[in-house]
């Protein structure tokens, strides 16, 4: 299997989960490191990247290019192309996954639980019935069936 590695995941795991100072969702136009980004799609306004502590496989993000920290400070275009990218991610990810159902949606600001909400982004999680665990209760741990490299793999190919 591949490892994908990438320095801010290197420098978020070594710090013990400190959040790194870089924001993870401003990208360049450098494509080279997209693989290592977690970067499946790109688009005109927004990207997509896999979530790197996922709720479930398949558990993908939209974020702007902008480093823009709500939604109410978006473009029109920017919030379109985002939601025709979301019903594209579902399509892809019910191929690939078959799941019973999907949570589309936006923390915004600390009280709505925002990891990082410095840059605003809507995750795209595919839901079965029964999934959810005791694991990430009790233990703060999340069991997934798919490594996040063939997960990457896997929806590359699907979106070529």
């Amino acid at each position: 299997m591949d490892f994908i590695w990438s320095p801010w995941r290197y420098d978020y795991l070594a710090s013990g989960g400190v959040k790194p100072s870089s924001c993870v969702f401003c990208v360049t136009s450098d494509r080279t490191h997209d693989r290592e980004r977690l970067i499946t799609f790109r688009g005109n306004y927004n990207f997509v990247i896999l979530n790197l502590f996922p709720y479930t496989s398949g558990h993908v993000m939209v974020a702007p290019y902008d480093h823009l920290d709500t939604i109410s400070v978006a473009k029109p275009e920017q919030l379109s192309e985002m939601m025709q990218l979301a019903q594209r991610m579902v399509g892809v990810l019910k191929t690939l996954y078959k799941p019973d159902g999907f949570n589309l949606g936006m923390n915004l600001g600390s009280a709505a639980g925002a990891g990082i909400r410095e840059h605003f982004h809507l995750h795209v999680v595919p839901r079965w019935v029964g999934d959810a665990n005791f694991m990430s209760i009790t233990g703060e741990t999340r069991v997934l069936p798919e490594e996040l490299s063939v997960t990457y793999n896997r929806i590359r190919a699907e979106l070529q």
